[in-house]
């Protein structure tokens, strides 16, 4: 449970989004340097010294999802929408009348053939994308199996993602997304959503909402 106020989100929010985004500007730039050694070997010293003094005060864990009492939860450490994961893009997914959507930039860092988008993290995204539509349709769920469709290359650069609730049976939820680059649709993606029996029980113990995940 979170119990950080409205106030304290914001501040923390101002606080570690600039420093991730640090983060990733510096892995982007690790990869295309052609600095020197003595230039790398330096940078490199700086880096481990600011890694040590910061790791004196850590989690021993993963960050995780943390829930407020008024159904508001930050998974800052995800992969694909962590405001403090230097791995995520990261996405900002926004909700619409069909589903959800969002634009993003995908650089350096998540290249696999040449130029192009590596298929696995073409999966991570929409794998995100299609578990957001569930939880934002009142339908959330964990990924049970996920379908992966490569239609054409996806390039580096400014893309888009959209994914929405196909239908639901019970506690089972199958949605539908794509993923879009300048030259159109480029993986399309269908997955089954199973809210776990966990939270089945609780809902039917309890007179709670169904549980939002990754907002």
């Amino acid at each position: 449970m979170d119990d950080a106020s409205l106030e304290g989100l914001e501040a923390e929010r101002a606080l570690y989004g600039p420093f991730t985004q640090a983060v990733r500007d510096l892995v982007d730039t690790a990869i295309r340097t052609q600095a020197g050694p003595e230039e790398v070997r330096r940078a490199q010293a700086e880096v481990e010294a600011i890694t040590a003094r910061l790791r004196e005060e850590g989690l021993t864990g993963p960050y995780g999802v943390r829930f407020r009492q008024d159904g508001f939860s930050r998974a800052w450490g995800n992969a694909v929408v962590g405001l403090r994961n230097a791995v995520a893009p990261p996405l900002v997914v926004e909700t619409g009348e069909r589903g959800v959507h969002a634009t993003f930039h995908l650089g350096a860092a998540y290249e696999g053939p040449p130029g192009s988008v590596h298929g696995g993290v073409s999966a991570l995204v929409l794998d995100q994308m299609l578990g957001q539509a569930a939880g934002a349709g009142g339908k959330p769920g964990m990924t049970a199996t996920l379908t992966v469709t490569y239609k054409q290359r996806t390039p580096l650069g400014d893309l888009s993602a959209s994914a929405w609730i196909d239908r639901s049976e019970g506690h089972k939820t199958w949605a539908r997304g794509e993923l879009v680059g300048p030259d159109g649709v480029c993986v399309e993606a269908e997955g089954l959503f199973i809210l776990p029996r966990w939270a089945r029980e609780r809902l039917a113990q309890s007179d709670e909402p169904a549980p939002r995940f990754f907002e």
